[in-house]
C-alpha cells in the first residue's frame, strides 16, 4: 500500500494538489463551500478535505487568490431575513414570522460582530434591511 505525506486516509485516491484544482474548478462553477465538500463527498468519494489536505476549503480558495466579501453562513441567514421580511410585508398578521424574523436578524448581528472580531467584515459593516435586498440581488 501507497503511503502518501499528510494524507491520514490511505484509500483516498486524490493528491492534495488534485483536490485544489477540483475545488478551484467548482468554485468557478458557481458552487459554495458547503457545496463543494457535498460534491467531494459523494462524486469522488473525499470524505475530508481537511483531513486528507490539511486545510479548509476556505484555506485552499483563499490561497487561489479566491476571498469571499460576505462569508457564507453570514450570508444565507441574510437570504433568510429577506424572505421573512417580503413574507411579512404581505402577511402582516403572522406573528410566529415575525418572532422568526426578529430571532434571524439577533443571529445576524451576533455573527456579524464575530466576523468584525476576527477580520473578516470591515469594521463598519452594518446589517439593515435596506443592504440585506440589496446584498440578496
Amino acid at each position: 500500500m501507497k503511503e502518501r505525506s499528510k494524507n491520514t486516509i490511505s484509500w483516498v485516491e486524490y493528491k492534495p494538489e488534485e483536490i485544489a484544482e477540483l475545488i478551484k474548478k467548482l468554485y468557478n462553477e458557481g458552487k459554495t463551500k458547503s457545496e463543494i465538500g457535498l460534491i467531494l463527498r459523494d462524486q469522488y468519494g473525499i470524505p475530508s478535505v481537511k483531513a486528507v489536505t490539511g486545510k479548509t476549503i476556505s484555506q485552499i480558495l483563499e490561497e487561489a487568490g479566491i476571498k469571499e466579501e460576505i462569508p457564507e453562513d453570514l450570508m444565507n441567514l441574510i437570504r433568510k431575513s429577506v424572505k421573512l421580511m417580503e413574507h411579512l410585508e404581505t402577511h402582516r398578521k403572522d406573528f410566529k414570522a415575525k418572532r422568526g424574523y426578529e430571532l434571524t436578524v439577533s443571529k445576524i448581528r451576533r455573527l456579524v460582530e464575530y466576523y468584525k472580531s476576527k477580520g473578516k467584515l470591515p469594521a463598519h459593516w452594518r446589517f439593515t434591511e435596506e443592504n440585506a435586498k440589496l446584498l440578496v440581488k
